[in-house]
Formats: C-alpha cells, structure tokens, sequence
C-alpha cells in the first residue's frame, strides 16, 4: 500500500510571523538610512570639507601707468648749449626751449590756446618752468632741503626726480601774477587746473575740467598721492 505524502507542517501564527518579518526589514532600512550618510560616504564628505574656502580680495583695485612713470626717467635729452628746464629761463608758451617742447603735447597745445585769447585780455602767460631734466630736479630738491632744514619740508615745494610732474611734462609754472589770476577763472575752460593750494602759479592739464570743472586742489604735494 502506498502512502500519502506527509503534508507540511501548519504555521500556527502565520499573520504574527509576516508582520515580525516586516518590522524586521523597516528596521533594517532605518538602520542603513543613518548609518550610510556618516560613514559608507565617508571620501566623498572628506573631498567636501577639505576643499579650500573662496574669499574675496577686498582691496581696491591698484591703478597705474607704467608707461607714464617711465617717461620720468626717460626723459628726453635737452638740445646742446640750451638749459636742462631750468626755472631761470623764462619762455614763452612759443618758445623753442626744451623747457617748453618737451611738455606733453595736449598740455602744450592747451597753453597755446589759453595763452592766445589771454593776449586778447592783455595778458601775456609766460612759462617760468616746464619740463626739467632729473638731474635738474634733484637739484632743486638739494636746494629745497637746504632751505627749508629738512626732507620732509621740501617735499611740500619740490618733488624728487621720479615722482614729479615736470620731469615727465606733465606741468608748467607760469607767470606773471597776472597770467596766473587769468588762468585761475579761465584756465578750466582748456582744461588747465591749478593742482596745489600752495602754489598758484602750478599748472596740470585735467580735460574733463572743460566740462565739469577742475578738481578739488591739493593743500601742497605731500597731500597728492602721487608723491607717495
């Protein structure tokens, strides 16, 4: 006689056993959901936190002009048996002194219009010192020591070679008295501007003055950041 297979035992609690299994796998599932975060992504967080913070250079901006500042010591040679800008030679703004052909062209060409309807008026502008060579200046400045008894009191008269004006052509000092009043109220309409307070008579080309007026002047040189 042959038997019947032996059917499988009955799970008693069949409900108990499926709900056990489910609170086991969410649990299971919670467990990897902290876990993985703090330590199975443990590179990609080391990349995260090493990485070299962005900042952000709050110093203004450095302006300059190189070319600018090397014509100061490439200065152009004066012409044989004329002077070196020295301020004793007066010229006028027609002249063909070194003093007055070296300055810089728009200044020079400024001048000459300031000065032609200045003859108009019956005033007569005169050049008392353009350009000077360095070796020039550096005189002026030894003398300039010598006078006041110190650096830093020559320093509100005479600039040293490499930061002054007149070394690259870039100012004039003009006289008479009179030349000097008319170019105080007529000298922003062909953008001539007085640049220091303590010197009337010194004389920068500043174009935008022609529309908006000459800028606020420096008390002397040691006030102008360009001196420093």
């Amino acid at each position: 006689m042959i038997q019947s297979p032996t059917p499988p035992p009955r799970l008693r609690y069949p409900l108990l056993t499926l709900l056990t299994s489910a609170v086991l796998a969410s649990a299971t599932l919670v467990a990897l959901t902290i876990w993985w975060p703090l330590h199975g992504n443990d590179g990609a967080a080391a990349q995260t936190h090493t990485s070299p913070p962005i900042t952000v250079d709050s110093r203004p901006p450095t302006v300059a002009n190189p070319v600018k500042r090397a014509t100061r010591l490439q200065a152009p040679p004066a012409k044989p048996g004329s002077s070196q800008g020295n301020s004793s030679t007066a010229s006028g703004v027609l002249g063909d002194d070194p003093s007055v052909t070296n300055l810089d062209p728009d200044l020079l060409a400024a001048l000459r219009a300031a000065a032609e309807d200045a003859e108009a008026d019956g005033v007569r502008i005169v050049i008392n010192s353009g350009w000077r060579s360095p070796e020039y200046q550096a005189k002026l400045l030894r003398e300039a020591v010598a006078k006041y008894g110190s650096e830093e009191e020559a320093a509100r008269w005479v600039a040293p070679p490499e930061k002054s004006e007149h070394v690259s052509g870039d100012a004039v000092d003009v006289g008479p008295t009179k030349a000097t009043q008319w170019l105080a109220e007529h000298g922003p309409a062909y953008g001539l501007c007085q640049i220091y307070r303590n010197e009337p008579w010194h004389y920068e080309l500043r174009p935008q003055a022609t529309s908006q007026g000459c800028p606020d002047m420096y008390a002397n040189p040691t006030a102008d950041p360009r001196m420093r």
